[in-house]
C-alpha cells in the first residue's frame, strides 16, 4: 500500500508569522516623466520579486508576453491612453523586508497626485529615459520629493537597452542630474542604470553592462536605512480623543507624531502651557513602559488639565505657536487660489478657519527660480503667508514632517485645495505679550492651576493671583 511523503519538516505558522513581523518597512514612491517607464518597472520589480497575484499576472498577459505596465495601471483610462493617471499602491516583501510603492503619475497634469504618493515616502525612484536624459518634468519631480523631506532618492536611467547599454550616456546623465540634485540640496543620490523591460539590474544583475558595479535595484532597496527619524526629534502628540470610559478613568489618545513617551516624563499640555507628568501609556494590549513615533496610544497625565481634540502634548524643544504661519504650498484644486476665499487648515487632528494672506511668490520649478505672483494655478508651487482663526502648534517641516505639514481645505466645496509645508511663524504672529498676560491670568484665576510652570510663568502667576486677592497693592 503506497502513502503519501511526508515532508521532513513540518511547517510552523507561528514563526513564519514572527518573522514576518520582525521585517522592517519600506515606504517608497516612483516619480519621472511620462514614458520614461515607471509603470514598467514596478512591473518587472513584482514579477521577478514574486510580489504579484497569479490573477494580475494573467490579467496583464498581452500576446503571450506580460506586459509589466499592466500590474500597476489599474484603471480602465490609463489602459487606454496607456498612462498612469491616480496613484496605485501595491505591497510586497522580499525575505528581507516589507515594502509599501506607490507609482505615481508622471504628466504634468498630475503633478499633485505625484505630490500625494510622496509625501509619506522614505525613497523615491526617479527615472530618466536614456535617450531624453534630464527633462523639464524630471527637475520638477526632483524639486517636490526634495521639498517634501524624503530621505533617500534612487535615479535609475531607464532604456538603457535602446542606447546599446553605453557607458557615456549613463555617465552623462548622472553628471547632468546629479549637478541639479545637490543644488536642491540632495546628497548621496544612488544612480544606477537599468533596462525594465527587459530585467537588466532591476532585481538581478546586468551582464549587457560589466562596467557597472553597483548592486541591483532590489538589492539597494533591501540595504537602505529605515531607521525612523521622528523617534529621535521633540516628543509631539496631538490629541484625538479625551477617554472617559468611567469616572476612575481619564486618558488623552492619539497618534505620536515624533519621539519617545514613557511613564514619569515631563510634558506640556498646548495651548494651556500647563506642565504635568505621565503617568501610563495605555494600549489596547496593555501598559507600555515606552512608546515611540508613530505608534497610538493613550496617555494619563499626573494633573487635572483641560485638554480637549486638536491640542497637543509636547515636551523637548517646545514647538512653534502661531495664528499665522508661512509655508510652501503645492495647489491642487482647479479653481486658483484666492486670498479674499475662505478656507480650513487641516493640521495635525485640528481643523482651524484661515485664510490665505498673500502670495509671495510663486516657484518656477523648472529654473529654481522665483516669480512675483498674486494666485497659485493647479499644480503650481509657491510660497504663501496663512492666518488662522486660533493658534497652531508647530514645528518647521524641515524638522518634523507630522507638525510641519498639513492640509488647505476649500469650506465651500470641501475639496482638498493645497498641501502645504510650514517654513515657521510669520513675522509678528508668535504669541504677544498681552496675549501671553491674557493667557497667564486665565490660569491664575483658576485656582486648582498647578504652579508646574518655567520659572518666569510661575512667578508672574503667583503675582497675578495676589494682584486679585488685593494682597498687592
Amino acid at each position: 500500500m503506497s502513502t503519501l511523503a511526508q515532508p521532513s519538516e513540518a511547517f510552523d505558522i507561528d514563526a513564519f508569522l514572527a518573522q514576518e513581523a520582525s521585517k522592517d518597512l519600506l515606504r517608497l514612491t516612483t516619480a519621472g516623466s511620462v514614458d520614461d517607464g515607471k509603470s514598467t518597472l514596478i512591473g518587472r520589480l513584482l514579477h521577478d520579486a514574486r510580489g504579484a497575484y497569479e490573477d494580475q499576472l494573467k490579467s496583464a498577459i498581452r500576446g503571450g508576453e506580460i506586459d509589466f505596465a499592466l500590474l500597476t495601471d489599474g484603471l480602465r483610462a490609463e489602459r487606454e491612453q496607456g498612462i498612469t493617471i491616480d496613484v496605485a499602491y501595491r505591497y510586497f516583501a522580499t525575505p528581507k523586508r516589507k515594502f509599501i510603492l506607490a507609482d505615481t503619475p508622471g504628466h504634468e497634469q498630475y503633478t499633485r497626485n505625484m505630490a500625494t504618493g510622496a509625501s509619506t515616502a522614505d525613497l523615491v525612484i526617479i527615472l530618466l529615459d536614456a535617450h531624453r536624459g534630464m527633462t523639464v518634468q524630471s527637475r520638477r519631480h526632483g524639486y517636490i520629493s526634495a521639498l517634501l523631506g524624503i530621505p533617500h532618492f534612487v535615479v535609475a536611467v531607464n532604456k538603457m537597452d535602446l542606447v546599446g547599454y553605453d557607458q557615456e550616456v549613463f555617465k552623462r546623465i548622472q553628471t547632468e542630474y546629479k549637478g541639479y540634485l545637490e543644488s536642491l540640496g540632495v546628497k548621496n543620490a544612488y544612480f544606477l542604470p537599468i533596462s525594465a523591460l527587459k530585467g537588466d539590474n532591476v532585481v538581478e544583475g546586468s551582464t549587457h553592462m560589466p562596467w557597472f558595479h553597483g548592486p541591483s535595484l532590489l538589492d539597494h532597496l533591501e540595504s537602505v536605512d529605515t531607521q525612523n527619524r521622528l523617534v529621535h526629534a521633540p516628543f509631539r502628540m496631538a490629541v484625538q480623543r479625551v477617554s472617559r470610559p468611567d469616572q476612575t478613568f481619564r486618558g488623552f489618545a492619539g497618534q505620536i507624531g515624533s519621539g519617545v513617551v514613557k511613564p514619569g516624563d515631563s510634558v506640556r499640555a498646548l495651548p494651556s502651557g500647563r506642565w504635568t507628568k505621565v503617568t501610563r501609556v495605555v494600549t489596547f494590549d496593555g501598559d507600555l513602559k515606552e512608546a515611540h513615533a508613530p505608534m497610538s496610544v493613550t496617555l494619563t497625565l499626573a494633573d487635572e488639565i483641560d485638554i480637549s481634540r486638536g491640542d497637543m502634548i509636547a515636551s523637548g524643544d517646545e514647538p512653534q505657536v502661531a495664528k499665522a504661519f508661512e509655508a510652501t504650498i503645492v495647489w491642487f484644486d482647479s479653481h486658483p487660489l484666492d486670498t479674499t476665499h475662505d478656507y480650513l487648515v487641516k493640521h495635525t487632528s485640528q481643523t482651524v478657519p484661515a485664510r490665505v494672506e498673500k502670495v509671495k511668490h510663486l516657484v518656477n520649478v523648472a529654473k529654481l527660480e522665483t516669480e512675483p505672483a498674486s494666485s497659485l494655478a493647479m499644480n503650481e508651487v509657491g510660497v504663501v503667508r496663512i492666518s488662522t482663526a486660533r493658534p497652531l502648534f508647530f514645528d518647521p517641516y524641515a524638522t518634523n514632517r507630522t507638525t510641519g505639514s498639513f492640509v488647505l481645505i476649500d469650506r465651500k466645496t470641501n475639496a482638498t485645495a493645497g498641501a502645504g509645508m510650514i517654513l515657521g511663524a510669520a513675522e509678528g504672529s508668535i504669541e504677544s505679550s498681552q496675549d501671553r498676560l491674557a493667557r497667564l491670568v486665565r490660569q491664575a484665576v483658576s485656582e486648582d492651576a498647578k504652579l508646574s510652570l518655567p520659572a518666569d510663568d510661575t512667578q508672574a502667576i503667583e503675582i497675578l493671583r495676589n494682584l486679585l486677592k488685593g494682597v498687592v497693592k
